[in-house]
């Protein structure tokens, strides 16, 4: 029965990872149009921090808070076998989510303006950057109501196991940009326009392709407006504070925003690049193992079953460190390469690519806990306890305001310390939401130099080694195009092959097994 669950826990991740890989790919290919058509000026820094802002809401009302909150409420009337009464919970709740869903969006489209202030004051006081703003916000914020409706439909399908639709959906956003970029921006007088444009009618396709998905699981809600339901009334309590715990990361990055708007221009372009390169193994990864973690976790009886609660939980932790630990050797030590063989073309000049790699080496030392929060968060989602995660992320927010004004403006680092203050912030989340958890007994403390530890550490040193030695066998600027592609090739396949050649010596079982 255990071998089933692992299979199927394991064919479940293949997948999610999978299409969330071919996603991120295609996301890098859209910021390599985006960048190279707007490069790092003014038009870009707008576009990337109105965009965030949908977004971030979208972490509340959907990710971040809601799917947190109903998926365990939505496994417990799924074990009840009781058709009628889970149909009438979906009912209720999509009436309710979209009444709201559609008020806000009306408010924020009337104060828009507002919302600039807000959320990028540095916009907000020189008129044509704030008239940009207000126009592209408004273009864009409808999009947080469609991309919060696919959500809901992705939640409901992870509860029935079913995770390549949801993960695959994203690739329909970034093929949309691609699209607006390369075809019809071009053509524009003011091609940022077209990026905006863009993601509104990427919203409708992603939630089209959902609605035909749930009609075909017979899931598909009759929106019927009850705020009295039991079901729903459970899930707006564990929602609320789940609108803080669920959103750590993504609040700590609009706070990075809201500071690198204050900052010189092309400081939230740089941030944002350097984002997307961390969120490549974010998303193939620990986004991944959180999605299935969450209602695999939700469905276990912990008071019957608490070993096997602790058991996948704690593969979950493994799973990240074992791929973070490489990452963040790699991110660190190629960010150069990366950049200026992604990105260095068009609009983004050279001078784009060094601020770049400064904050991505500055964002690649918090990945480990950037990941690890992904797979921690749903241990407490799960027995739907979101206060706990919601008091660590309130500390973190104030943290990471702090530090970001300590860094960028009262030490001088600008965007690089932004970035520095967002690592030291989630290392610090971290350490206190595994202390919890150690408490609580969810956690196993074990020997630190157990041989899966070790075979980290020594590949990891290994690989280290490697890129050390191989940056100072030629220089990267000098490389044309076809040699950059060709050499980070060779660097990435060689530290894989180094890593995990290493890792299959040290444990002495086939890699297959290593988290087992």
């Amino acid at each position: 029965m255990t071998e089933i669950k692992r299979n199927k826990i394991y064919s479940a991740l293949t997948k999610v990872s999978s299409w969330t890989g071919l996603s991120r790919i295609f996301g890098l290919i859209r910021d390599i149009a985006t960048t190279n058509l707007l490069g790092a000026s003014v038009f870009h820094d707008i576009f990337v921090v109105t965009l965030k802002i949908p977004n971030l809401f979208r972490r509340f009302f959907a990710e971040g808070a809601f799917n947190q909150a109903f998926i365990p409420i939505y496994s417990d009337y799924q074990k009840s076998n009781d058709e009628k009464n889970t149909q009438e919970f979906i009912n209720a709740l999509a009436g309710s989510f979209l009444s709201i869903l559609f008020l806000f969006t009306i408010l924020v489209l009337l104060i828009t303006p507002v919302f600039i202030f807000i959320f990028a004051p540095g916009f907000y006081y020189e008129e044509s950057k704030r008239i940009l703003a207000i126009d592209l916000l408004r273009i864009m914020f409808p999009y947080l109501a469609l991309i919060s409706l696919v959500s809901f439909a992705s939640g409901i399908q992870n509860t029935h196991d079913r995770f390549s639709l949801p993960a695959f959906t994203p690739l329909i956003f970034n093929i949309t940009l691609i699209i607006a970029a390369t075809l019809i921006a071009p053509m524009l007088d003011m091609p940022v326009y077209a990026l905006a444009w863009g993601v509104l009618i990427a919203g409708f396709l992603q939630l089209l392709i959902h609605i035909y998905a749930l009609k075909n699981l017979g899931r598909l809600p009759k929106p019927n407006i009850n705020f009295s339901h039991s079901g729903q009334i459970s899930v707006l309590k564990l929602m609320l504070p789940a609108i803080l715990a669920g959103g750590i990361i993504q609040i700590n990055l609009l706070i990075d925003t809201i500071f690198a708007s204050l900052l010189q221009t092309g400081s939230p372009t740089w941030l944002y690049v350097s984002d997307r390169l961390i969120q490549f193994p974010m998303g193939i990864f620990a986004i991944a193992i959180g999605t299935i973690l969450l209602p695999t976790l939700s469905k276990i009886d912990i008071n019957t079953n608490k070993k096997l609660f602790i058991d996948e939980l704690q593969k979950g932790q493994r799973f990240v460190l074992f791929i973070g630990i490489p990452s963040l050797i790699g991110l660190y030590l190629c960010s150069i390469d990366l950049i200026s063989t992604i990105f260095f073309r068009g609009e983004f000049s050279i001078i784009d690519v060094q601020q770049t790699s400064l904050s991505l080496m500055a964002y690649s030392v918090g990945l480990p806990f950037f990941m690890l929060m992904k797979v921690l968060t749903p241990a407490f989602f799960s027995r739907k306890d979101t206060k706990t995660p919601m008091y660590v992320a309130l500390l973190s927010l104030f943290l990471n305001a702090f530090l970001n004004y300590l860094f960028a403006f009262k030490l001088g680092y600008g965007h690089v310390g932004i970035a520095v203050g967002s690592s030291i912030a989630a290392a610090i989340s971290v350490l206190i939401l595994e202390i919890i958890l150690i408490k609580d007994g969810l956690i196993k403390m074990n020997n630190p130099f157990n041989r899966f530890n070790l075979s980290i550490l020594i590949s990891s040193i290994f690989v280290l080694i490697f890129l050390n030695l191989s940056s100072e066998l030629y220089d990267f600027y000098n490389l044309n195009q076809v040699e950059k592609i060709f050499t980070l090739f060779f660097k990435i396949a060689i530290s894989i092959a180094i890593y995990f050649g290493m890792c299959r010596l040290i444990r002495g079982n086939p890699l297959k097994e290593v988290l087992n």
